[in-house]
C-alpha cells in the first residue's frame, strides 16, 4: 500500500506542517471515510445538507477558484450558496472563504462574480463572515483548488471536508443525465443551448478533515498582500472587501478515526514558485506533490490507467505515460475528456495545439493500447467534461483540482485527494468502485446496488473496461454514421482523435500555449535538470 502514497520527504517540502501531526515519514492520516460524489447535483446536495445543519461556534472554510452568490444547491430558491452562508452567519456560524480574486471579465474570466460575493457576504460590521479575493499567485497564474471544510464545535464526529473539481458556480449542478445546470455559464455553441457538465469531487471524514484544514489555515494564515495590483488596492479601500484576514479560531485536534474506516488519505498540491518577497511561508520553493505522485504511481502503473481530465497537454508530462506505456506491453491507457474546447478563438487553437501534441506520442508509444472518448447526453449534444481524476491499477486513485499539463503541476495552486483503501489484498476497493461508478455511468448501466455489480463484471478489469469503452463508442458511432435510423444503443461514448491543425498553424500555436496557456511555475534549477 504505501508505495503508492509519498513520504514526507518525497512531498519535499519542509515548510508545511500539513504532516506534523503525522509520525515520522507518514505523510498521510488514516481511519478515515471517503465518499466519491459524481457530478455537480450529488456534491451540491450533500453540501446543502452539512451547510444548513451547522450551529453557533462552528467553522466554514471555503476556497474556490469561481462563487456565483446565486448558484442553487438544490432546486430549492432558499438553496442559493449566499444566502446559506447568510443563513449560517446569523446562527453565529464562523464563515471563513478565500476565492481566487480572478483575472478580467474581458479575458472571460469571474473578477466581478467573485467581488460580488465578497461584498455581499462580508459586511463590515458583522464578525461572522469574512471573504478575501486572493491574488498571490504567479503572473497568468490562479488559486484553483476547490474544497470546504466544516468542522463543528461540540461534535468533531460531523466534521467533514469536501474535495475535487466542482466549484461552487454556474453550470456545474448537472446530474447524471448530463442535460444542463438551469442557471448556465457560456459555453462553446457546440455544446448545446444548456451544456451537460460531468465532474467529480469527494466527502472526507476522519482524521484527514483536520489535513485540510491545515491546507485552508496555511493560506489564510499567508500574511503577504492579497493583490499586489495597486488598482485593486484602491478599489477595496472603497468597498467592503477586506485586504488582510483577521484571526482564525484555534485549531480543534483532528476529528476521531471512524469504526471501521480503511481508507488512507495523502493531500497532494501545487504551489508555484513565487519570487523573493512574495513566496509562500509554507512553500517558499512552491509545492509540486501532485506531480511527484502522480509520476510515482504512473511508473508503477503495469496493467490500467484510467484518467478523466479537463485537458490533455504537455509533452513533458505525457512523457510519463508514454515511457510507462513503452516499457509495459501489457499496460493500457483510457482518457475520457471533453470533445472540444469550451472556448472559442486562440484560446481554443491553444488547447488543441496542446491535446494533438500529447494524443499524437500516446498513440505511436501505445496502438491499440491507449484510447481517448467524449460523453454526449442522450440527446446527442456533447457534455463538458471537468472532472479531473486518476486510477492506476486498481491501487491509486485521486479526485482533485489539478489537470494532466504543467500548468496544474507547477504553476497554479492545485488539491487533489489521494485514497488507499487498507480493505484491500490485491486491489484498493475505493479505486476500484470509484472507476467501475464512472464507468457505469459513460455506458449506461445502473450506478449502484446489485444491479450495478451485476452490470459491470466486464469491466473489472482493466483490459474489460478498455475493450468494453471501444465496443459502445463504436456501437454508438455507427448509429450516428447511420442516420440515427433505429434505437439508440446504450452508451455515451465517442471516440476521439487527434486533432487537425496544419503544420504552420501548430507551429504559431507553440510558443504561446508554452507561455500562456501552459506555463511553468518551478524553481529554475528543476526546469533546467528536467524534474519536478
Amino acid at each position: 500500500m504505501s508505495r503508492w502514497l509519498l513520504t514526507s520527504t518525497e512531498r519535499d517540502n519542509a515548510h508545511t506542517r500539513i504532516d506534523d501531526a503525522h509520525p515520522g515519514e507518514t505523510a498521510w492520516s488514516t481511519g478515515n471515510v471517503v465518499t466519491p460524489l459524481v457530478d455537480g447535483a450529488t456534491y451540491f446536495a450533500e453540501l446543502y445538507r452539512v451547510l444548513e445543519a451547522t450551529t453557533a461556534g462552528d467553522v466554514i472554510m471555503y476556497a474556490g477558484w469561481r462563487i456565483d452568490g446565486d448558484q442553487l444547491l438544490t432546486d430549492d430558491p432558499a438553496s442559493a450558496i449566499i444566502k446559506v452562508l447568510d443563513r449560517a452567519e446569523n446562527r453565529r456560524v464562523q464563515v471563513r472563504a478565500l476565492v481566487w480574486r480572478s483575472h478580467t471579465e474581458q479575458m472571460d474570466f469571474s473578477a466581478e462574480d467573485n467581488r460580488k460575493v465578497a461584498e455581499e457576504l462580508a459586511d463590515e460590521d458583522d464578525e461572522h463572515a469574512e471573504v478575501l479575493l486572493d491574488m498571490r499567485v504567479r503572473r497568468g497564474g490562479a488559486h484553483h483548488q476547490k474544497f470546504v471544510v466544516i468542522r463543528h464545535r461540540d461534535d468533531a464526529t460531523r466534521d467533514v471536508a469536501f474535495v475535487g473539481g466542482i466549484d461552487v458556480a454556474h453550470s456545474r449542478r448537472d446530474d447524471s443525465t448530463h442535460h444542463g445546470d438551469p442557471q448556465q455559464q457560456g459555453l462553446a455553441p457546440e455544446f448545446g443551448p444548456r451544456p451537460g457538465w460531468h465532474d467529480v469531487h469527494c466527502a472526507i471524514t476522519g482524521p484527514a478533515v483536520a489535513d485540510v484544514e491545515t491546507v485552508f489555515r496555511e493560506r489564510w494564515e499567508d500574511p503577504s498582500p492579497l493583490s499586489p495590483a495597486m488598482h485593486s488596492r484602491i478599489r477595496d479601500q472603497f468597498s467592503k472587501v477586506k485586504d488582510e484576514a483577521t484571526p482564525l479560531p484555534p485549531q480543534a485536534s483532528p476529528p476521531p478515526a471512524i469504526e471501521g474506516g480503511t481508507h488512507v488519505v495523502q493531500l497532494l498540491r501545487t504551489y508555484p514558485h513565487l519570487h523573493r518577497g512574495r513566496a509562500y511561508p509554507f512553500a517558499p520553493a512552491g509545492e509540486r506533490s501532485i506531480a511527484r505522485a502522480h509520476l510515482k504511481a504512473i511508473a508503477q502503473a503495469r496493467n490500467f490507467i484510467y484518467v478523466e481530465d479537463q485537458y490533455l497537454w504537455s509533452s513533458s508530462i505525457t512523457a510519463a505515460f508514454v515511457d510507462a506505456l513503452s516499457a509495459n506491453p501489457d499496460l493500457h491507457l483510457v482518457a475520457v475528456l471533453p470533445h472540444r474546447p469550451d472556448l472559442e478563438g486562440i484560446g481554443a487553437q491553444m488547447q488543441l495545439e496542446g491535446r494533438l501534441e500529447a494524443m499524437r506520442q500516446l498513440a505511436a508509444a501505445a496502438p491499440g493500447r491507449f484510447a481517448a472518448y467524449g460523453i454526449e447526453n442522450h440527446s446527442g449534444w456533447p457534455v463538458y467534461v471537468h472532472a479531473k481524476v486518476i486510477v492506476v491499477d486498481d491501487w491509486y486513485a485521486t479526485i482533485g483540482s489539478d489537470n494532466i499539463n504543467r500548468r496544474s503541476w507547477t504553476h497554479d495552486s492545485e488539491l487533489a485527494a489521494l485514497v488507499i483503501d487498507e480493505a484491500g489484498v490485491d486491489h484498493s476497493p475505493y479505486a476500484r468502485s470509484l472507476r467501475l461508478r464512472l464507468a457505469a455511468e459513460h455506458l449506461d448501466r445502473p450506478l449502484s446496488g446489485a444491479a450495478h455489480d451485476e452490470a459491470m463484471t466486464d469491466c473489472v478489469s482493466g483490459r474489460g473496461l478498455f475493450e468494453a469503452y471501444a465496443a459502445s463508442a463504436a456501437d454508438l458511432q455507427a448509429w450516428h454514421d447511420g442516420g440515427k435510423a433505429g434505437t439508440r444503443p446504450a452508451g455515451r461514448l465517442r471516440g476521439l482523435t487527434a486533432p487537425e491543425i496544419g503544420r504552420w498553424t501548430k507551429r504559431a500555436l507553440e510558443v504561446p500555449q508554452r507561455l500562456l496557456g501552459d506555463p511553468d511555475g518551478r524553481p529554475r534549477k528543476l526546469r533546467k535538470g528536467g524534474s519536478f
